[in-house]
């Protein structure tokens, strides 16, 4: 069973020979400066340039880190084209808005469309194509922003927050257009070769929102791209930050195939919970950053034991984990495949 084909089946509650090992990308960022160096790739470069961002993705697969490749690697694509200005970073950081387009969700008519032929949007496109070019027997991952998180990202987010509950009926007219464009760009991604899109919306968290409003825009909007996206593709991963315990019957609602949670939740819990999802996750990237290996290769095993049906970093990975330490996930499952670990 190649890998393509254990994800496929994984995402639809079928039988396989071992969980998948996967890290999506975009917040869920899979590239480290050991693979930088190992690949001769570096950040800020790769996030300019289709073919580097092609190449460190695969790189990633190449230096048996996971199995998928996934772009791009941050989460400002969207709010950069629709206004608001990014910095690149550098080799450890990953770009980060540094000037919000917006100040007030009632100017949502300012919001500039994405241009699915320029600057950083036209990269991703490109480097899924080539990617899919090279017929890899893995899953190619597109990432997109969640809704809230791009929202609050175009515009200051305190005020945001607030005006979610002041202001609800131009907050609404302003989610559904960043929610429109957003599904336009994963509409691309899947056009250009992407098996999978992943949803990471980790400021739409119940924590900062809570039930109610958690409900009202993040569930009510993540749905919204999710069922406007083509029946064709493989599956639909949506990760969500924060402790579930106070929104997991609105965790339920959410149209995806599979449910990605930070370490702080216990998969165990996950599960007695959420009935209809796969589970996916969530080993300690604190471990996998400072850990070593031994202890990355326990939580990955304890994971899947705990109700995880996809393995995978809890979060983006800090950028300084070792490679060895990343390597560790899908090692410690194939040794409890092979040693026919009770699960």
């Amino acid at each position: 069973m190649n890998e393509k084909e254990r994800l496929k089946k994984a995402l639809h509650h079928e039988k396989t020979d071992r969980p998948p090992c996967i890290c999506p990308g975009g917040m869920m960022n899979m590239i480290t400066t050991d693979l930088m160096d190992k690949s001769g790739i570096t950040w800020p470069e790769a996030h300019l340039n289709a073919e580097m961002m092609a190449d460190l993705a695969q790189a990633n697969y190449e230096n048996g880190c996971f199995e998928n490749v996934g772009v791009p690697f941050c989460m400002t694509i969207e709010a950069e084209s629709m206004g608001a200005k990014v910095t690149l970073g550098d080799r450890v950081h990953e770009p980060h808005v540094t000037e919000y387009a917006l100040h007030s969700v009632k100017e949502w008519e300012k919001i500039r469309p994405m241009d699915m032929n320029y600057g950083r949007v036209k990269v991703v496109l490109d480097a899924i194509r080539i990617l899919k070019s090279r017929n890899l027997d893995v899953p190619i991952i597109g990432n997109i922003t969640g809704p809230v998180s791009t929202a609050s990202s175009v515009m200051e987010p305190v005020i945001f927050y607030k005006e979610l509950r002041k202001k609800r009926e131009d907050a609404h007219k302003y989610m559904e257009l960043v929610a429109d464009e957003i599904i336009r760009f994963a509409r691309a991604q899947i056009d250009a070769g992407a098996d999978i899109i992943a949803i990471s919306d980790p400021s739409g968290t119940g924590e900062i929102l809570g039930p109610k409003l958690f409900e009202e825009y993040a569930v009510h909007y993540i749905n919204r791209i999710i069922d406007h996206l083509q029946a064709e593709k493989m599956g639909v991963i949506v990760h969500i930050c924060g402790q579930m315990r106070n929104v997991y019957a609105q965790v339920e609602m959410i149209h995806s195939d599979v449910l990605s949670f930070d370490s702080c939740v216990a998969m165990s819990d996950a599960k007695k919970h959420l009935k209809k999802h796969v589970l996916m996750g969530n080993v300690s990237t604190w471990t996998l950053e400072f850990g070593n290996p031994e202890k990355v290769e326990q939580l990955a095993v304890k994971c899947w034991r705990d109700g995880s049906g996809i393995i995978s970093p809890a979060c983006g990975l800090g950028t300084k984990s070792p490679l060895t330490n990343i390597q560790a996930i899908r090692l410690g499952i194939r040794k409890a495949t092979e040693e026919k670990v009770e699960v």
